[in-house]
């Protein structure tokens, strides 16, 4: 491998490390929220919690969805709590207390130092609901909707500045779905309206709900040819799971989701060619992670429960492996990918699980996110690689080699971030940073684990990192051992002079 301070990918927006939060499951109630737990704030936030999130320090977190902001009225969850409708969630069958809302999520934002990406719903509703949730959210005082937010306790505004115009649209799961014409006049006129309350906020449009939707990618040509005028992002989706049992071909999975990327940036740029716009459409890549552990447990719930244990996906290693390879994906692509949320943050299909009333800990997805998310902060870099390669049975040429590599100018930091996917054996990585032969190494973190399936539990961590990993610098050489089936950092910063 070869890594140069000139090979410049992109600075990486922050964002690429963001989450989402849905009310769906235990995602709230019993994740971020529980008044009854002893470790409960006196808002009735979990502070164990809330300790595991700011460690991720996540700079943006999707919120309330997902499927269920397309049938949801946000003037349910805001005012006294006592007074909030219980509502049929028609999204996941639930039923919803609306005791967290608007203003709840927004302190809690602040409580671990996130800032919100705010869903519309344009399912039900449209270009009302959202302007007035605008207004509400962000109009400093002296109106209808910015009053009654003062009134609701929260004198100053919240100043959320993203905002999803929807949420998959084009799926027939979805309530008040739309085809891509239907979707692209809301979305236009409601992006209109909101850009006339508050100007400084950017747009994300709604992209497919992932790549093998039949309409993928011409639903994206066909609504930006509508919201191309103001939207700032449009928004990808993708889930990946190991369904057939294949490791080899799972772990390549990544290359996938580096296809999808570039389709959309292309189907960008052409309606970018073909509207005359001197405007760049980024990438909002706001639903990311592994999902299909959960899958038939929750076909056994009984419907109109509160707050189930729905998608409480329990995560192995080689989940852990994937997850490391598609944060590798959103750096390399930092250059488009300026947003990117894994889905989600809490019990569901997430990195922090909780039991109602007890421990909170760590599953094995949490450790590429925490280490990519802390120390992938600066510049991108493009690493030219010269890996061994294999074929799977979806993939040709896929390189053992993974890896993305960041540049902390400020801090003074070199970190790679490398997985091995090969099964049995170990790569020897020789990677020349002679343009950063001042540096020296700090530490080389591995993930590894002789058993792919390894889980943690709520009293057993079986997959976590150590800190031996073999990696020594010797004239402008970097020369990495990276084991079998392993997720790597090695961070290395400029020697201090005497």
């Amino acid at each position: 491998m070869i890594v140069d301070k000139d090979f410049t990918i992109s600075d990486i927006d922050e964002r690429i490390y963001g989450s989402f939060i849905e009310h769906l499951g235990r995602a709230v109630y019993g994740g971020l929220y529980e008044p009854d737990h002893p470790q409960a704030d006196e808002s009735g936030f979990r502070k164990d919690v809330m300790e595991l999130v700011e460690n991720l320090q996540v700079p943006i977190v999707r919120y309330p969805g997902g499927n269920m902001v397309s049938a949801y009225n946000w003037e349910d969850g805001v005012g006294p709590k006592s007074e909030r409708p219980r509502r049929l969630e028609l999204a996941w069958s639930t039923i919803e207390t609306n005791q967290v809302g608007t203003n709840e999520f927004a302190e809690w934002a602040k409580k671990v130092n996130s800032e919100v990406m705010m869903a519309v719903n344009l399912g039900t509703r449209g270009i009302d609901a959202a302007r007035n949730l605008l207004e509400y959210c962000n109009h400093p005082g002296g109106t209808f909707y910015s009053d009654l937010r003062k009134k609701h306790g929260y004198d100053q505004p919240h100043n959320i500045k993203t905002w999803c115009l929807g949420n998959e649209m084009d799926g027939p799961w979805q309530l008040g779905g739309k085809t891509a014409e239907e979707y692209g006049r809301l979305a236009y006129e409601t992006a209109k309206a909101m850009k006339i309350v508050d100007p400084s906020i950017e747009l994300v449009s709604c992209g497919s709900s992932h790549a093998k939707m039949p309409t993928f990618p011409q639903w994206e040509a066909t609504t930006l040819e509508h919201t191309y005028e103001f939207a700032d992002y449009i928004s990808l989706h993708q889930y990946y799971g190991n369904h057939d049992n294949d490791t080899a071909n799972y772990l390549a999975k990544s290359l996938d989701m580096d296809n999808f990327i570039q389709s959309v940036i292309s189907t960008c740029d052409y309606i970018k060619a073909k509207t005359r716009s001197k405007k760049t459409i980024n990438l909002s890549f706001d639903e990311w992670n592994v999902w299909f552990h959960s899958t038939d447990a929750d076909k056994k719930l009984e419907p109109w429960q509160v707050a189930p244990p729905q998608l409480e996906d329990v995560y192995n290693f080689e989940d852990a492996l994937l997850v490391g390879n598609m944060l590798h994906s959103m750096i390399k692509h930092s250059d488009r990918v300026k947003i990117a949320c894994m889905a989600q943050l809490v019990n569901v299909i997430a990195p922090i699980m909780t039991e109602n009333g007890g421990k909170v800990w760590k599953q094995t997805i949490y450790y590429p996110y925490y280490y990519t998310s802390v120390y992938g902060r600066g510049k991108a870099l493009k690493p030219i690689i010269h890996s061994p390669k294999y074929d799977s049975a979806e993939f040709t040429d896929v390189p053992y080699l993974d890896s993305s590599i960041v540049y902390n100018e400020a801090k003074e930091e070199l970190v790679v971030f490398a997985t091995n996917r090969h099964l049995e054996n170990t790569l020897l990585v020789e990677c020349d940073i002679r343009s950063f032969e001042e540096f020296e190494l700090l530490e080389h973190v591995v993930l590894e684990n002789d058993d792919p399936k390894a889980v943690n539990t709520r009293d057993q961590e079986n997959v976590k990192p150590h800190h031996n990993g073999e990696s020594y610098t010797d004239n402008g050489i970097l020369q990495g051992v990276l084991p079998r089936m392993s997720w790597n950092m090695i961070r290395l910063r400029k020697k201090k002079t005497q």
